[in-house]
């Protein structure tokens, strides 16, 4: 089975959604992994960085999303097959031949407001269990993009994905996100939650004094787990964000220095974990993201 982690931390502005995007790139071109993001941000960040404009709003408009899918099954109780609602060739480079991804749709925060009005919470978490066991016979991992704010959604994917990953500043604001996020965790234990796979400071600021700060405080707490490797801050890594019609080359987009973070980061989460190289999801049964 493969491995699902929800990227989360509450404080937004961390980067969360560039560096789920390098990770899966990453993960696929260097060590031959299969992933599947699915978008649970109303904000459709990632969905825009892993698929041009174009083909992200049709699939809006066709309902292919993750909105679309929680709403058939936890509002309207039907029965479906999550690949329909899976696209491929989610990446602009070239040689990332296994990513995957589930979009999403500012519609999703209307959707928590009808699971709260019909006391749907517990049909909520069913769906997103069963969700994340299915998707898991397929792929190597399951990378879960939360927004920022605590939600029953969030709660949802916090409490069912097998990991948590923490991206965050190394300022003042982004550890009290980590704290606001470790305090949550203690609500209601028996519920269970996500492992914690660590913190990962990202656009440190090299040589600047306060983000030497926070970075030795962060490493200082062991109930953060900190990566031994931080992301820097640098303008080719805000870049890369900018999705790109036409494919381009891992090192094209994630030159000198910001690759040799990333790469190193991936091998740490893949040692963390220990994962191998599951089944892949069948070409057969999800839609190019040229389709429309």
């Amino acid at each position: 089975m493969g491995q699902s982690i929800a990227v989360m931390n509450t404080k937004g502005g961390v980067g969360k959604s560039t560096i789920l995007v390098a990770l899966a790139d990453t993960l696929s071109v260097y060590y031959n992994k299969s992933i599947l993001v699915i978008d649970s941000d109303a904000q459709s960040s990632t969905s825009n960085m892993m698929m041009a404009n174009n083909s992200l709003v049709q699939i809006q408009q066709n309902g292919y999303t993750t909105v679309g899918y929680l709403t058939e099954v936890v509002i309207e109780n039907k029965n479906l097959d999550w690949r329909h609602f899976v696209t491929a060739e989610a990446s602009d480079v070239d040689d990332a031949n296994e990513i995957y991804i589930i979009p999403s749709d500012m519609q999703l925060t209307l959707l928590e407001r009808k699971i709260s009005e019909l006391q749907k919470h517990g049909e909520l978490r069913q769906a997103i269990r069963h969700l994340l066991n299915e998707v898991s016979r397929y792929v190597d991992f399951v990378f879960v993009d939360c927004p920022p704010g605590l939600s029953v959604l969030t709660e949802s994917w916090l409490r069912e994905c097998n990991y948590l990953l923490s991206p965050t500043k190394p300022d003042y604001l982004g550890v009290c996100g980590l704290e606001v996020l470790r305090q949550f965790q203690t609500v209601y234990k028996d519920l269970g939650f996500a492992e914690n796979l660590g913190v990962l400071i990202n656009m440190k600021e090299e040589n600047a004094e306060i983000d030497e700060h926070f970075q030795r405080q962060l490493l200082s707490q062991p109930e953060n787990a900190c990566f031994k490797n931080a992301i820097p801050r640098l303008p080719v890594f805000q870049k890369a964000a900018q999705f790109y019609p036409e494919k381009r080359s891992y090192f094209a987009k994630y030159p000198g220095k910001i690759g040799h973070s990333l790469r190193a980061v991936a091998q740490e989460l893949l040692d963390r974990i220990g994962n191998n190289r599951k089944e892949t999801v069948s070409h057969q049964v999800v839609r190019s993201n040229q389709e429309t």
